[in-house]
């Protein structure tokens, strides 16, 4: 590739009206503004000749490709380094030309460490302009913004150094046109550069309109032409064709940070967005747009504020950069977020008076968040946590549920045991004389049923609650038989209540529990009177007298056994009922510390506990 000498006219850009229809004023231009150019013959002495010839930059492979030209990495053995070579494709007409060296002039005169540099200009064999740059590597910000690997700060503090990039463009009188993510670099090692200039417009100059531009009717239909930028980031202005200065970069940076705020662009992908930027039908707000994301409100301000239609309403790229910078810094609006929280305070009572507990309590939490000092949202929170209301929501509900049936296999696990320990009775046969060893089996093989239904709930939890009633109900008639009705029988009655009254089904049905009780007290004196059970109890003149049918008192022995067996039963009633309350006990602890610790994140009343 070698010089031009008709490109010579590029190291100032005086006297840019010679190639381009843009022109600046002299002085709003740089001194040394675009890169010296360099020996094109051999390894470059600042102090030796310049003499034309060949420049001897290596060509590689191409690493982007665009419209009128493409970017090639390049190395440059002259000082042992790559470049970017852009250099324009197939045969350029001569506005192509000028439009590809005024994209050159004007990144050459932007000096920042956010903009690329500019190194050198030149023609290359085919008489084609190229000019080289420094080689970027990383990934666009569009890249970062589909794959959510940058944190918000992170990417909060890349719109900073956009900002300041920017601001030095429009210092220099350059407006970029076609800011996106997609045309923000960030580099492997933190760099931020903003790129593509291609369209950027010198301020000042007496550049026209590009043909075929943007038309706009008055009913907001657009006919064909060429737009300069890409809908979704330009802004109204800038699609109706008018001249365009800093503030269309600012809506553009706007929609920028309302992608990063929000999680989704400010207006749809492609040309449906023409329509509602010039409509206005599109939330401006991100907070608005994403509440459950929690955006500060001096985000959420600064970004509205950017994307203000009145181009004159929108703050400046250093403004913007410097709001982003002072929030990063943890400067507060304190007013503005007592003032949100105030009104998030009072969307939650309104929520709460509409039955919407759950919405009530996320717009209570944000109030929080939002005035972390507020009492009155403390106050809410804790009322909505703690009480507990007449109907509750169907998540609640499930849970509830859900553990219920977790403490029900965890007492049929118990009730397990106390079952099986019925047949210590055994170890008292020897001293009982046995009158019916058919009940005695009875006894026996629907205590060991009732075990195993147990057992079976706690294991797979589908024994039917009807089904563990019933055999309840008849189990319990057949044990009466062990010393009659009024022996014992009371005894494992009251043990057997204590855990099916657990049951929610009866726990909610207190005429049912009455009901159930009723029917396994009655149950055997209803079977005696039609006679399929003996007699087990008489009135004498001193009370009544209740025997069993399974054993025949044996002297002083059975009376032992007779007391031993009483006292075992006692005492199973008690370790089950111990057992069963046991959980309650825990469960309230449980639920008090978790009030406690809950009372402690909460601001308290000055001199008083926690809301």
């Amino acid at each position: 590739m070698e010089r031009d000498p008709e490109l010579d006219h590029l190291e100032t850009l005086n006297d840019a009206a010679e190639t381009s229809p843009l022109t600046a004023p002299t002085e709003d231009l740089e001194p040394g503004g675009l890169a010296e150019p360099r020996d094109p013959t051999g390894p470059w002495d600042p102090t030796g000749p310049r003499d034309p010839g060949k420049t001897p930059y290596q060509v590689r492979e191409v690493i982007g490709r665009g419209g009128m030209g493409e970017v090639v990495l390049a190395d440059d053995p002259s000082i042992g380094r790559e470049v970017a070579l852009k250099r324009m494709r197939g045969e350029p007409s001569a506005e192509a030309i000028s439009r590809f060296l005024r994209e050159a002039k004007i990144q050459a005169r932007l000096d920042h460490p956010g903009i690329v540099p500019v190194y050198e200009f030149g023609r290359d064999d085919e008489g084609r302009p190229f000019f080289t740059m420094k080689r970027l590597t990383g990934k666009t910000l569009a890249a970062v913004l589909a794959s959510s690997e940058a944190t918000p700060q992170r990417l909060l503090r890349v719109m900073v150094d956009v900002c300041h990039a920017v601001e030095l463009a429009h210092s220099r009188g350059v407006v970029h046109r076609d800011l996106k993510p997609s045309n923000i670099m960030l580099g492997d090692f933190g760099e931020v550069h903003v790129i593509d200039w291609g369209v950027a417009r010198v301020l000042g100059s007496d550049e026209q309109p590009f043909p075929g531009g943007l038309q706009v009717s008055s009913t907001n239909h657009t006919r064909s032409g060429q737009i300069l930028g890409t809908p979704g980031y330009m802004p109204p202005e800038q699609l109706h064709n008018e001249g365009v200065g800093p503030p269309a970069d600012v809506y553009a940076l706007g929609s920028i940070l309302f992608e990063i705020l929000a999680g989704e662009p400010l207006h749809p992908r492609g040309n449906a967005a023409i329509g509602t930027t010039l409509s206005g039908s599109v939330q401006l707000s991100p907070a608005a747009r994403q509440p459950a994301r929690r955006i500060a409100p001096e985000l959420d301000a600064v970004c509205t504020a950017a994307l203000a239609e009145d181009p004159e309403a929108r703050p400046t790229a250093r403004q913007l950069g410097d709001r982003i910078q002072r929030y990063l810094d943890g400067d507060r609006d304190l007013e503005a977020r007592r003032v949100e929280a105030a009104e998030l305070l009072a969307a939650s009572r309104a929520a709460v008076a509409a039955g919407r507990r759950a919405d009530a309590v996320r717009l209570c939490g944000r109030a929080l968040v939002m005035d972390p000092t507020s009492v009155e949202a403390a106050a809410l929170v804790t009322q909505l946590v703690l009480d507990t209301p007449a109907q509750l929501p169907d998540e609640i509900e499930a849970a509830i549920a859900e553990s219920e049936a977790a403490a029900r296999r965890t007492r049929s696990r118990q009730a397990s045991r106390a079952y099986l320990l019925i047949i210590l009775l055994t170890a008292f046969l020897p001293f009982m004389d046995v009158a019916s060893w058919p009940q005695l089996i009875l006894v026996y093989a629907t205590a060991v049923l009732l075990s195993a239904l147990s057992y079976l709930h706690w294991r797979t939890g589908k024994v039917p609650i009807a089904v563990q009633l019933t055999v309840n109900v008849i189990a319990l008639a057949f044990l009466s038989r062990l010393a009659g009705p009024f022996m014992l029988t009371p005894t494992i009655i009251c043990g057997v209540l204590l855990s099916v009254t657990a049951l929610p089904w009866l726990n909610d049905r207190p005429l049912a529990v009455a009901g159930y009780a009723a029917a396994v007290v009655l149950l055997p004196f209803a079977l005696e009177a039609v006679g399929l059970f003996a007699r087990a109890w008489q009135p004498s003149p001193h009370g009544v007298i209740s025997t069993g049918t399974v054993f025949t008192p044996g002297g002083r022995f059975g009376m032992i056994s007779a007391f031993m067996a009483n006292l075992v039963l006692v005492i199973i009633v008690g370790l089950f009922a111990r057992a069963v309350s046991r959980v309650g006990r825990l469960a309230q602890r449980h639920l008090h510390s978790q009030t406690w610790h809950l009372q402690q994140l909460l601001p308290r009343r000055p001199g008083g506990p926690a809301a």
